[in-house]
């Protein structure tokens, strides 16, 4: 059974950090790209950072460039967001995914709320 399980969101001050993690389950999570969307109320889900499976290539949303950092530990099948300086407009729910191919999962989110 597939599972991505998000954790480490919760509410933070404006400047403030956090570090997301997501555990993975029941693939092949090395040969996975993986990826963290986000999607504010009334927004449209959209793509805050992506890591290539084995790690060599990351792509950030013009929004978090500078501030985010995406990893992945493929022992302990995981990838994380590390966010930095975080503002209000970063508040969303945060989704993990992974892609190979036309396969395709996502976990079930978690919630990120930047405000003082």
């Amino acid at each position: 059974q597939v599972q991505l399980v998000e954790s480490g969101g919760g509410l933070v001050q404006p400047g403030g950090s956090l570090r997301l993690s997501c555990a993975a389950s029941g693939f092949s999570f090395s040969s996975y790209a993986m990826s963290w969307y986000r999607q504010a109320p009334g927004k449209e889900r959209e793509l805050v950072a992506f890591i290539s499976s084995l790690g060599r290539i990351t792509n950030y949303g013009d929004s978090v460039k500078g501030r985010f950092t995406i990893s992945r530990d493929n022992a302990k099948n995981t990838v994380y967001l590390q966010m930095n300086s975080l503002k209000p407009e970063d508040t969303a729910v945060y989704y993990c995914n992974a892609n190979w191919g036309r396969l395709t999962y996502w976990g079930q989110g978690t919630q990120v709320t930047v405000s003082s």
